[in-house]
């Protein structure tokens, strides 16, 4: 073998650049970032294109998304060291090397490679031993040996500790989940099919708005994307994979990304039975503007919509999607409890705000950030827009209370409070007329929960409410 020159060092390999980013936005979450902003910015900065942007995509979004299952493998890898000791940038990058292992599929030596490799040239090179002891132990198991570890060590917890550990959710999520379940008339047997659910990838769906079905599939299969059909709705649009970004009609609004759920809301607005007088509408929470825009897409030319939203950067979005509407829509920054016009809607729309507890897929990391504790800080909001909204309708006007969360403390006991000034309508009845014939047929009302396993839909919540 030939001698080296004594200055000579072998070269460090470079970090993978997709997963170099994904520690980045890892990094930034951290530090209180969104990933759906963080993620994007970071992915042009490093160039990312093709294969290597959508493997750094998946490989973010699902290590955040199954933070819970990794770290509690990793804790059983450290061999006693406390879990809360190590450094946040080595666990970071052992979530990742757990993700491709056992989330991704990834070839085990490749994942090992490159995860010690990131850890020496991000961490240093004791960090890198630490990291490929570790990685060694989290690969000698399969996912289904992992789950019984999990349980066993897990059991003296409860049922509850054993499937939140496994399933990656906060337990107290699992509570409210049960209780929702019980409330929609389905069972808490259900509930690992609802929590599996939350860990796969919303598909993206599409709202046809002044164009036909047809062309924004033939628009999405220009974009290299591809299009099938919705799960509720005849008219949506669903892409199985591809950038609706790409596509013309999303570009000039004359088709919005709208979850299915949030579609059937709009649709449940202007097509629930009213008597009497109907051209003036509301929309009480319009940012960021897609039930306003597919209501007006629905609308008799002679309705008039008004759109408030209390941020003004979010009335910028809900301009963007009412462009195609003219003066069809007017729109007006404020609070919604303010708006100071008792009886004048034929129709309104509260879409509440909410702890987002029914949009788990598309937030991976907003079941670490939420508490308890924040769904009761809403309540007094709920209230008060509900309050509101039956004050804005005119009797015998119809309001439409929804929200985005399966809770039933924003959801049916809000409304529940209500009842003696309100009609009650059966909201799954009318949503029936309006699916697919057969997509509804396992839930009850009066009111309508939507769920992610059984709708591929956000767990969004309506009711229907006639002023008395």
């Amino acid at each position: 073998m030939t001698d080296r020159p004594t200055n000579w060092r072998p070269g460090r390999m470079e970090s993978d650049p997709a997963r170099l980013v994904a520690l980045d936005v890892l990094e930034q979450v951290r530090d209180g970032a969104y990933a759906n902003i963080a993620l994007p910015a970071t992915l042009q900065k490093a160039g990312l294109t093709g294969r290597g942007r959508g493997f750094a995509t998946n490989l973010t979004y699902g290590t955040l998304r199954m933070m819970g299952r990794w770290d509690a493998i990793i804790e059983r890898c450290v061999q006693g060291r406390p879990f809360e000791e190590i450094d946040p940038l080595v666990v970071d990058i052992l979530r990742l090397g757990a993700h491709q292992i056992h989330g991704l599929d990834v070839p085990i030596h490749a994942a090992m490679n490159e995860t010690v490799n990131l850890a020496r040239n991000e961490a240093g090179s004791g960090a890198s031993g630490f990291v490929n002891a570790v990685m060694h132990r989290i690969s000698e198991r399969t996912s289904a040996e992992w789950d019984e570890v999990l349980a066993t060590d897990l059991a003296p917890q409860g049922p509850r500790a054993v499937l939140a550990a496994q399933t990656s959710h906060p337990e107290w999520i699992l509570e409210v989940y049960e209780k929702s379940l019980e409330a929609s008339g389905r069972t808490v047997d259900d509930l690992g099919d609802v929590l599996a659910a939350n860990n796969e990838p919303a598909r993206v769906a599409i709202a046809p708005r002044t164009v036909s079905r047809e062309t924004v599939v033939r628009d999405a299969e220009d974009a290299r994307a591809t299009p099938t059909e919705g799960s509720l709705l005849e008219e949506a649009v669903v892409l199985e994979r591809g950038n609706p970004g790409r596509m013309q009609s999303i570009r000039d609004h004359s088709a919005g990304v709208q979850d299915e759920g949030s579609q059937l809301v709009a649709h449940l607005v202007i097509e629930a039975p009213l008597e009497g007088r109907d051209t003036e509408w509301l929309d009480m929470c319009a940012g960021p503007g897609g039930k306003t825009a597919t209501m007006a897409a629905l609308a008799d030319p002679a309705v008039t919509i008004f759109a408030n939203e209390l941020h003004g950067h979010r009335l910028d979005l809900v301009a963007n999607a009412i462009e195609p509407f003219g003066d069809a829509v007017i729109l007006r920054e404020g609070d919604a409890r303010s708006i100071g016009e008792p009886g004048r809607f034929d129709r309104v729309l509260v879409d509440v705000p909410c702890s987002g507890l029914g949009s788990l897929r598309r937030r991976p990391e907003a079941r670490w950030r939420k508490t308890y504790e924040d769904a009761e800080g809403m309540t007094d909001l709920q209230v008060g827009l509900l309050e509101a909204a039956i004050e804005s309708a005119r009797p015998g006007g119809l309001i439409c209370y929804s929200t985005c969360s399966p809770d039933v403390r924003e959801t049916r006991e809000i409304v529940d409070r209500f009842t003696d000034r309100v009609e009650v309508l059966d909201a799954v009845e009318i949503a029936r007329r309006i699916v697919k014939p057969g997509s509804l047929d396992t839930i009850t009302g009066p009111y309508l929960q939507l769920w992610p396993d059984e709708h591929d839909t956000d767990a969004m919540f309506a009711a229907l409410l006639i002023k008395k």
